[in-house]
Formats: structure tokens, sequence, C-alpha cells
């Protein structure tokens, strides 16, 4: 098996600029963004493709193995003070970087719908996220990171207790699909827990995560306490799992295998979510009009293009053709256009590369005998990559749709004759990232959750829900990742636990001139001693 991470295909060379270039984006404001790119001047650029119109937007700097070293060994050196500031000054630096986002996040809204398509509404739910992450963590770092007192080994005469040390320098890969979410929700944690951080900005949304690196800057972070590197997958990727302390991946299970295998060979810790074919069962008792607004809600954000998103449906018989019309309704009602206003509900695809991977699945179900209920085709007529909300039925397993991911607004339905059934197809297939239940019987349905192999069950919610609770992890089970982001284990994996433990008697062991024998015999009624009165 190779280990070279695959490189990104969403960029393209020189050519005329991109007619969705927000007006206030100007030369210097590029500039002031690009300059956060750890690579050297007269560095080679790349320029990714809007999705709006198929045209280039900016040139941002290249990065090579050397330059992510480079930034690596800045990081590290920056690290010690990071981390002496104390937790309470670094999460005031987070706070203040959360109180300028929601103030200029019209900013950021218009470059993530420039860089990736998506609608405005599924932008905002990125800055929604991370102001709630950032003040989660900045107000709850301390507890998660307190020392915790444990029984020591002598009682009395000892103490023992377990502190929390950062990792270092964490690198942090994030995709194109959610640039802000993703590229900085999981570098707040990382900076609360006191390390400083090399992250590696997607070549299709780079924008976007240079923009936050300027307004992180502004809230007061040191300069070399988050480094921005950029480039191909293959090249900066690499070398980002080579030379950092601990690696948070989000993407494909193919590349998220690569980077497992590199970074064990270096015995670093590793988060990685991965991909997912997530299920969504409407019971027999489901409100079906709430079931159908929270199916094509799941299955259409972000254009589909969401690795919780919803993209098979198992229906119970009984209502099966009543919930069809009812989402086929829905369906329909999807307002499909591009503007940098909150006008549509869906937005373009991101590339040519994801238009061809829907497009392909597609045809392959319709060629092996599925049926379009809705949608089905590309609509060039709104843009080069929009592709039409779709449902389809009669999905089999030879048909690459059925348990491949197409990460794209394509949903199937699956007719199941009850729970047992429903769970059954639920956990076909390696992956187990999210999953949904339908049903006015709350208590049936917490039930059911455990049975379905999913790192988060919606209940009556399509997806957002367990992502929205960011007190909770958020991760897969299977081929869908290891680790959690979110909640206690958000943050606590960017530690190591260390013991400290100290004597009041100096070292353990027979006292000069005690025989071993007196002393064993001493300890052994102990143990007995400790067992008679129950203690562990």
């Amino acid at each position: 098996m190779t280990t070279a991470l695959p490189d990104a295909p969403q960029t393209t060379g020189p050519g005329p600029a991109s007619r969705f270039r927000p007006e206030w984006v100007s030369d210097a404001r590029l500039a002031s963004w690009t300059r956060w790119v750890a690579a050297p001047a007269g560095a080679a650029t790349l320029t990714a493709t809007a999705p709006y119109d198929g045209l280039p937007t900016a040139p941002v700097p290249a990065c090579g193995p050397d330059d992510v070293a480079a930034a690596v060994a800045a990081a590290r050196a920056a690290q010690p003070a990071w981390a002496t500031l104390g937790v309470d000054e670094r999460a005031e630096v987070v706070l203040r970087f959360h109180d300028l986002l929601v103030e200029r996040q019209d900013e950021v809204l218009d470059l993530i719908q420039w860089e990736m398509g998506k609608a405005r509404f599924h932008a905002w739910q990125e800055v929604l996220q991370v102001g709630n992450l950032a003040r989660h963590y900045a107000r709850h770092g301390r507890a998660y990171l307190e020392d915790r007192k444990v029984r020591p080994a002598i009682p009395l005469a000892t103490s023992a207790r377990e502190v929390r040390v950062p990792k270092g320098v964490v690198g942090i890969i994030s995709p194109w699909n959610y640039p802000l979410y993703l590229g900085v929700g999981d570098l707040l944690p990382a900076l609360v827990a006191g390390n400083t951080v090399v992250g590696k900005a997607d070549p299709q949304t780079p924008l976007t995560l240079l923009w936050a690196r300027a307004l992180m800057a502004e809230a007061g972070l040191p300069e070399d306490a988050w480094k921005v590197v950029a480039g191909p997958g293959a090249e900066v990727g690499e070398a980002l799992v080579d030379h950092v302390d601990y690696i948070a991946f989000t993407g494909s299970t193919a590349t998220g295998r690569l980077v497992a295998e590199r970074a064990a060979r270096r015995l670093i810790g590793a988060s990685l979510e991965l991909g997912g074919k997530n299920p969504l069962i409407v019971r027999h008792d489901a409100d079906l009009a709430v079931a159908a607004r929270g199916t094509a809600d799941a299955a259409f954000a972000n254009t589909g293009q969401m690795c919780i998103h919803i993209e098979r449906v198992l229906v119970h018989t009984d209502v099966y053709d009543d919930f069809r019309e009812a989402l086929l309704a829905a369906t329909s009602g999807q307002r499909v256009g591009q503007a940098y206003d909150y006008a549509f509900g869906v937005g373009s695809l991101a590339s040519q590369a994801q238009l061809d991977k829907v497009s392909a699945h597609v045809a392959d179900a319709v060629a092996k005998g599925a049926t379009v209920l809705a949608g089905g085709r590309a609509l060039p007529e709104i843009g080069p990559f929009v592709y039409a909300p779709t449902v389809l039925e009669g999905v089999t397993e030879d048909m690459d749709l059925c348990l491949g991911e197409t990460f794209g607004p394509v949903v199937a339905l699956y007719r199941v004759a009850d729970d047992d059934e429903a769970v059954a197809v639920a956990n076909q297939g390696r992956a187990g990232l999210s999953a949904s239940i339908f049903s006015k019987d709350i208590a049936a349905a917490q039930a059911l959750a455990p049975r379905i192999r999913a790192g988060s069950v919606n209940i009556n919610d399509g997806a957002s829900l367990a992502a929205g609770t960011v007190e909770a992890g958020m991760g897969g089970m299977g081929d869908s990742g290891l680790g959690r982001r979110h909640g206690p284990e958000g943050i606590r994996k960017y530690t190591e636990t260390q013991t400290v433990v100290a004597s009041r008697i100096g070292p353990v062991g027979p006292p000069a001139g005690t025989p071993v024998a007196k002393f064993v015999a001493l300890g052994n009624g102990q143990l007995r001693l400790l067992r008679r009165l129950r203690v562990r």
C-alpha cells in the first residue's frame, strides 16, 4: 500500500478572475491574509476554482516539506511561552476571537461561499458552531484540564495526583467542506490546552482559514502559536504528520488510513473523523411531515457535502408511501441558487470533481435499475457545479451509491418491515459516523439507538443536534474514524497525563536496619487488613 497522501484536485492554473469575488476583497486584503502562509518569498502559488462560476479565486503561496518543517520548529519554539501563560489567559484570547468573529461574520460568510459554494445559511452555521466552541472551551477548559487527586501507594505518608500537560505542537489537516468550523473548531481546544498549532489549509478553501488566522492575531494570539501551511496533501500533509506531536485529521477514510499509518510509525497520537454513509430510520409511528422536513434538511444541507449528512432513509413499510410523497414535496420545495444572501437553501457543489462523483453514482444506480423520484441531473443553467436535490428508490447492493459515500445532494429510500430490519440495514457496511431516528415514541427510539453502529444518534432531527451539542463527543465508529472532537475528549486528547507523586517519608522500602522479611510481613498484614475493610 502506498503511504502518499492524495493530492487535492481542486486547484487550477492562471486565468480570468472569478466574477463572484466579493467587492470588499481588495488586493491589499488578500495580501494581508496570504502573508500568514508559512512559505518563503517568491514561492510558487496555488489558485483554487470558485464554484459559482468555475473561474480562479486568488493565488496563495504553496509550501513544501522544508517549509512545513520550519513552521513546526517555529511553533515548537513558541509553545513553552504560550503554555506558561496559563489556561485563563489563553482562554481570554479565544474569547476575544469569538467577539471579533461575531462582529465580522459577514466577511467570512462571503469567503466561505466564494471558495466553497454553499448556501449562506450553511455558511452561517459554521460561524455559529465555531462561536459555540470558542465560548465552551474558554469557559470550561480549566475544569476539563484540572489536576485529579488519586489514592497514593501509601496513604497519609504519600500523595498522588494526575496532571495534564500539552502534547506540544498539534497538526490539524482540515477539509474544504467546512473550512471555518473544521479548520478552527479543532484549533481552539488545542490552544486552550497549551499547545501551539500548525494547520494545513485545504487548496480549495485557503482564504477562509487565512482570514481566521488574521482575526486570531487581532485577538492577541502570538504569531508562531498558529502557523498555517498550504499546498498539496501528498507533500504538505505527509510532512506535517512527520514533524508534529499529534495530528487531528478530517477527511476521507482512505486518506485517514494513510495518516494513521504514518502517525503510528512515529508513535504519535491521531484523531480521525472520516467518511460516513449515514442512515435515517422512519419508524411506523413517526410524524411524517416532521420526518420529511428533517430528512430533506439533513440530506441537502451543505449541498450534501457533509460527513454526517443523511444518504440512506429506511422507512417502515406501513408508512413508506405516505412518507415518500412527503419527502418529494419537501424536496421540490428546496430553492437552489447562488447568491451572497439567504435567498437559497441549496448551493453549488464545490468542484468539478464533486460533480463528477455525484453524477457517476446516480448514473450507475439508474443503469442498474434504480428509479429517480426527484432531481437526478446537473443544473448548469444555475452554475457549473450545481446538482439538483435528488431522491432515489430501488437502490441495491451492487450499486456504487448503496454503501459508497456519495457526498452530494442525493438520498436513497429503502422499505423495511420493522425495527430489527431497519437496524440491520443501518449497520450494513463499515461506516459508523451518524444516524437518525424519527418516532413519536422517544423512549422507544432511545432504546433503539444503542443497536445502531454510529458515533451519534439524533432522534427527531436529521444531523445537527448531536453536532451542535458541544459538551458531548462527536466522532465515528468502524471506518468512520478514531477519537472524538467536542466535549471533554475534544480538549483532553491534546494533552498527556502525567502522574506526580510525593513522599513525606523518603524512599519507600525497608528502613535501614530492618530485615526485609519483617518488612514483607508488615506489607502482607496491610493487604489482609485492607481486604477485610473492603478498601480498594
